[in-house]
């Protein structure tokens, strides 16, 4: 608490002394209000870091009423800071009303000192963590959109760290004439990292081909590639293949882990000299193509296995570009499923919650087909729950539980995106609250008893 400064709102002088005394000794800063008039002209003139409210302000009342209309005062001036109530008259469904509206926590007096202590230092700890996170967001904003005013970003949507890193990459190695392997699992969004880097290289003025080697069959993926002459095949007739088409440009091979070996060869050779023939063919051909080849599978374990070939692998893996899976990205869950939504329809509260519990096996695909059909099916335009359609986990009154144990990252990502609000960073997290707290100390990231919240 060294260095921080706390708020105490009280009519009741020995309640302020007494937490005065008690905070003070901890190394915080105290500062003391009688009124809610007065605790709000203090807290507009800035500096505070946390504040601890009583309920009610007048003898023989206790409906709580002024407490309420004082949090909510705070709440719409300062959104972001830790407010503890505290009373003698403790109401569960006032607590549970304004627990959900934010309140950080809801304690009774005669408090415990020793539980006090704990939750005013722990709040102010996450406080801490949540303004370094808060920071952090704001200079991947301002990079992001820095990086969009400079380059083409393809309209890509995207809000988290992980993500950023891919496309920062990508545009510095646009301009540069190396070929560039893009990872990553199906439906993540390695085709869009491809268009951003053709986009923004120099041939961005040039065709752009684009070839799913895991859609078609082996014994066409040749005559695909570098063409055909009449007679090649049984029914082949003379037809240019991607390279020709792609001269000048950027040729993008997904799923080039596909390619059967005798494909792989000439595509290394192509890579070297810029040189092939047509299947049936003996005439060499030139071109000038930039190659951006993507894989959702191990081309280790494919070298490993004799399926690639070693040399192709180091020839196309000039720079690699690992697109994360939606999993590992959760905050790019909620602003892409709002730039899917259909004009008009929007999202629900407890519809964003389910979209961010759920795992996302099928990564932004499966989001994208998600929303649409949610759109085509639901019963308003206020999407639910019901219209997203996803596979609920396992939940009883006393719990849910989550699909997975949450890690910490998981942990103070969910109470970032809330603001510190531990009963919103639990339901998001799929858990009550007296769960996430016990995790919370658990991991260190708090440790303050549950009881009585």
């Amino acid at each position: 608490m060294h260095g921080r400064t706390l708020l105490v709102i009280d009519d009741n002088d020995a309640v302020r002394t007494a937490l005065d005394v008690l905070l003070t000794l901890e190394g915080a800063r105290v500062e003391q209000a009688a009124t809610p008039r007065e605790g709000l002209e203090r807290l507009a003139r800035g500096g505070i870091d946390l504040v601890i409210q009583d309920m009610n302000f007048q003898r023989e009342v206790t409906s709580g009423r002024e407490g309420i209309e004082l949090f909510r005062a705070i709440r719409a001036a300062h959104p972001d800071m830790p407010v503890v109530l505290m009373t003698a008259w403790t109401s569960l469904e006032t607590a549970v009303e304004l627990v959900k509206a934010g309140a950080a926590d809801y304690l009774a007096k005669p408090w415990d000192n020793a539980r006090l202590v704990t939750t005013v230092r722990n709040l102010l700890q996450l406080r801490a963590v949540l303004d370094v996170e808060r920071e952090r967001r704001q200079r991947v904003e301002r990079s992001r959109d820095e990086l969009a005013n400079r380059f083409d970003l393809r309209d890509i949507v995207y809000r988290s760290d992980a993500l950023h890193a891919v496309v920062q990459t990508a545009t510095q190695v646009a301009r540069a004439d190396v070929p560039v392997l893009i990872t990553g699992p199906n439906g993540a969004g390695k085709e869009i990292v491809a268009e951003i880097i053709q986009a923004n290289s120099a041939a961005r003025d040039g065709p752009f081909v684009k070839v799913n080697a895991g859609a078609l069959p082996s014994e066409l993926l040749e005559s695909e590639l570098f063409g055909a002459e009449s007679g090649a095949y049984t029914g082949a007739k003379t037809r240019e293949g991607r390279f020709e088409a792609a001269n000048g440009g950027t040729l993008f091979l997904d799923e080039i882990g596909n390619l059967p070996l005798p494909g792989q060869a000439k595509l290394l050779r192509v890579l070297q000299t810029g040189e092939f023939e047509r299947l049936g063919s003996s005439q060499t051909r030139r071109v000038r193509v930039r190659i951006i080849s993507a894989t959702n599978a191990s081309l280790l374990e494919a070298m490993r296995q004799g399926r690639f070939r070693e040399d192709l692998y180091y020839r196309l893996n000039v720079i690699e570009l690992r697109v994360p899976s939606l999993a590992e990205r959760r905050e790019d869950v909620l602003p892409l499923a709002r730039h899917f939504l259909e004009p008009g329809y929007e999202l629900t509260p407890e519809a964003e919650r389910a979209l961010l519990r759920h795992d996302w096996p099928g990564n932004v695909r499966e989001l994208r087909n998600c929303i649409r059909r949610a759109c085509l099916l639901a019963g308003s335009h206020r999407i639910g729950p019901p219209d997203l359609m996803l596979a609920a986990g396992p939940a009883s009154a006393v719990e849910l539980a989550p699909a997975r144990e949450p890690d910490r990252a998981e942990i103070e990502g969910a109470l970032a995106r809330h603001q510190g609000v531990v009963a919103k960073a639990a339901r998001d997290l799929g858990l009550t609250r007296q769960s996430l707290y016990r995790r919370m100390e658990k991991l260190g990231i708090a440790a303050s008893s549950p009881e009585g919240r």
